[in-house]
C-alpha cells in the first residue's frame, strides 16, 4: 500500500564551490570556479555549478553530476558542506540546497561548460563578480570550512601539483589562512610528519638556484590514521 503527503515539498538542488590554488603566478592565488548561467533565472550572472538532484540519485551523486555536466570537472576531492535553507533563495519557489566543497590540481583538471552553462572560467577569490541565489553566502561558508580543515587535516594537498617544493606547500598555506609561517618552523613542522616524499627531481627557479620536489604520502597518512595520528597546523 502506498502512501502519499498532500502537504507542500520543497525542492532539492546541490551547489559546489570548486577551489584552485595557482601557485605559478607571481603571488599565489585561491580561485573558485564559477560558471555562466545559460538559462533563467539569472541567465548570464556567474554561479556556482550545481542543479535539481534527481528522483533516482543520492545527494552525493547528484553532486558528481553537476560538477561533471556543467564544469567538466570529475574525480576529485569533495565534501558535504551545508544545508541552505532561506525561504526566499530561489525565485522559482522553495529550493534546499545542499552545498559541496570541492578541491582541484589546476594542472589536472580543465573545465569546459556543460549542459547548462555558457562558460565555465577560475575567478580569483578576492576578484568574484556578482553571483546569482545566496551563492556568495555559500562561498564565505566553504571558505571557513576550508580554513579550519587545512589546520587538522592534508587536504590543502589535493590543491598542489603532484610535485611541490617546499616553498609551494607553505605558500599555499599562507594564501589560505592568510597569516605568515616562519620559514624554518613551518618545516620542522611538517618534517616532523614524514608525510613528503623526497622525488629526487629539481626545479628550477632563479638562475644557479633549484629547489627540491616532494609529493605527499597519501598512503602513510592512511596508515598513520588509523592508528589515532593527529595533523595539527
Amino acid at each position: 500500500m502506498s502512501y502519499t503527503y498532500k502537504h507542500p515539498r520543497p525542492a532539492v538542488a546541490v551547489d559546489c564551490v570548486i577551489f584552485g590554488y595557482d601557485h605559478r603566478l607571481e603571488e599565489p592565488d585561491l580561485q573558485i570556479l564559477l560558471i555562466e548561467r545559460k538559462l533563467v533565472p539569472f541567465k548570464g550572472k556567474w554561479a556556482l555549478p550545481g542543479g535539481f538532484v534527481q528522483m533516482s540519485e543520492t545527494l552525493d551523486e547528484a553532486a558528481a553530476r553537476e560538477l561533471k555536466e556543467e564544469a567538466g570537472i570529475e574525480k576529485v576531492y569533495i565534501e558535504q558542506l551545508y544545508t541552505f535553507g532561506a525561504t526566499d533563495r530561489d525565485p522559482r519557489g522553495r529550493v534546499l540546497s545542499v552545498s559541496y566543497v570541492a578541491l582541484v590540481n589546476l594542472e589536472k583538471h580543465r573545465p569546459s561548460a556543460g549542459t547548462d552553462a555558457e562558460a565555465a572560467e577560475w575567478f580569483s577569490l578576492n576578484k568574484l563578480p556578482a553571483l546569482a541565489f545566496d551563492h556568495r553566502t555559500i562561498v564565505k561558508t566553504a571558505l571557513e570550512r576550508l580554513r579550519g580543515k587545512v589546520r587538522y587535516q592534508p587536504v590543502g594537498f589535493e590543491l598542489l601539483p603532484d610535485e611541490f617544493t617546499f616553498s609551494e606547500l607553505q605558500s599555499l598555506y599562507e594564501t589560505i589562512l592568510e597569516r605568515t609561517f616562519d620559514k624554518r618552523n613551518f618545516r620542522k613542522k611538517m618534517d616532523s610528519y614524514g608525510l613528503l616524499i623526497d622525488t629526487g627531481g629539481m626545479r628550477r627557479g632563479k638562475p644557479n638556484r633549484a629547489a627540491k620536489l616532494y609529493r605527499f604520502d597519501g598512503k602513510r597518512y592512511k596508515t598513520l590514521e588509523k592508528r589515532g595520528f593527529s595533523f595539527e597546523l
